[in-house]
């Protein structure tokens, strides 16, 4: 009863908040999302927040979330942030553009944009939902939807501000796009809620990156969706790392919808926040279609991750290519659950999963459920799980070459780990996170090391 009490107190507040935002902003209830906005909501209510009682979240629960009373903040707070702390977070010297937000806004005066090839649209969504409602409107809300996703009903009933990326047909563009998400609360707990959508036209070829940080340790809420709608024969490369605070809880959720022969490659990085809850979703809705999905996550202290994928194969012809790897340590818990979807026409499919899981602590707990469901008769498919130790033989051959304890098992970590890094097309984020690990791994695992 306490708990079901606390969910139904939990969605009174939310509901309530809602509702104070409309009163006090007119022009946000009149607008053309007015109406998405509250089907997302009405989904929501409906709904209520998922309980260990739904199989999708058996094993992630959400009550430290429903206990805290989290605010929105007010564009233009900045709480004391300045555009000197940038620097650690763009992996610099990296030349791109960057577009930053700063608790949930647009911080246009951090941010630094650089020239892009004619035609390509990089905008806030606050200000291109005002100019480019034609565009828009097909997409948003449409390929993310918010049945049975709770969380994903609350970002399209509250989004705030995030991106717009048009790349119109047969362009590409060669720097990656990098959105910084900082969070950095005040005096009293705060909630954002990103919201991005990727159009990439036929033929196109774009690579972004979304980086979310905390770099107060304060405890906060970070509620993201992300669309990308890939053209016929387009090319995204899309890269999401989560590095909040220790104290801060982490729900996202990306959709990729693929065209004809599109491709879209997808790197989820998981190192901070005290719970986080990611959900990569991939349709191949057109012949041909290519996704590659690869995830690394690194827990210590008590952190809980949780990562649950989809790759839907519904046309013929079409490969998907699945990686993740955990290193759990200390009293830290992981989850995996992924799925793949051959449906009855997908003849021709071919589908790979892998989750590799290294545990470092005897104290680290990990659950690991790959999913097949093949309708068709005519395919390639495959899946599998790990879960282990580090090797004492490879220890013992380290350590017989001179190396103390710590340094042989944090090249073991380190070459375990690899394989999802040196996959990444972008040097300076990859090399950068290369040094971020190697640091991390240098003064231990734990939940208080910043990440």
């Amino acid at each position: 009863m306490a708990e079901r009490s606390l969910l139904d107190e939990a969605k009174e507040r939310y509901l309530g908040d809602f509702a104070r935002l409309e009163a006090d902003a007119p022009a946000r209830r009149g607008s053309w999302t007015g109406a998405l906005r509250r089907e997302a909501l009405d989904r929501f209510a409906a709904a209520g927040f998922p309980t260990p009682r739904q199989e999708e979240w058996r094993k992630t629960g959400i009550l430290p979330i429903l206990k805290t009373s989290f605010r929105t903040e007010a564009p233009g707070i900045t709480n004391g942030f300045t555009a000197e702390e940038i620097g650690r977070y763009t992996f610099e010297p990296w030349e791109c553009t960057h577009l930053v937000f700063l608790n949930g806004h647009y911080a246009e005066k951090l941010s630094r944009l650089r020239p892009l090839p004619s035609g390509v649209v990089i905008e806030p969504l606050s200000a291109a939902l005002e100019t480019r409602r034609e565009e828009i409107e097909p997409h948003l809300g449409r390929h993310a939807g918010v049945d049975g996703h709770p969380f994903a009903a609350l970002n399209t009933a509250f989004m705030q501000d995030g991106v717009f990326v048009r790349i119109p047909d047969g362009v590409a563009v060669e720097e990656p796009i990098h959105l910084l998400f900082i969070t950095a609360a005040a005096d009293h707990p705060i909630v954002s809620y990103p919201r991005n959508l990727i159009v990439a036209g036929k033929g196109s070829r774009a690579s972004l990156v979304e980086s979310y940080v905390g770099p107060r340790h304060d405890r906060y809420f970070t509620d993201a969706v992300t669309e990308i709608v890939a053209g016929e024969d387009a090319s995204v490369d899309h890269y999401k790392l989560q590095r909040e605070s220790g104290r801060a809880f982490h729900v996202a959720r990306v959709q990729a919808d693929l065209g004809r022969y599109a491709r879209v490659a997808s790197w989820n990085i998981s190192l901070g926040g005290e719970l986080a809850r990611s959900d990569t979703h991939a349709l191949l809705a057109a012949e041909g279609a290519d996704v590659r999905l690869d995830g690394l996550y690194i827990t210590g202290g008590s952190q809980h991750v949780d990562n649950h994928t989809l790759i839907d194969h519904a046309s013929p012809g079409c490969s998907s290519h699945e990686l993740y790897k955990g290193v759990l340590d200390d009293r830290s818990r992981g989850v995996f659950d992924g799925t793949i979807i051959v449906r009855h026409d997908a003849q021709k499919s071919d589908a790979h999963q892998t989750n590799k899981n290294l545990l470092v602590s005897e104290e680290a707990l990990v659950d690991s459920t790959p999913r097949l469901q093949i309708l068709a008769d005519d395919v390639k498919c495959t899946h599998g799980a790990t879960i282990g130790q580090i090797d004492e033989d490879a220890m013992f051959y380290l350590r017989t070459r001179a190396l103390s304890e710590a340094t042989a098992r944090n090249l073991l970590i380190q070459a375990f780990v690899s394989e999802v890094i040196h996959g990444m097309r972008i040097e300076p984020l990859r090399a950068g996170l290369e040094c971020l690990l190697f640091t991390r791994l240098r003064k231990g695992h734990g939940a208080g090391v910043e990440p």
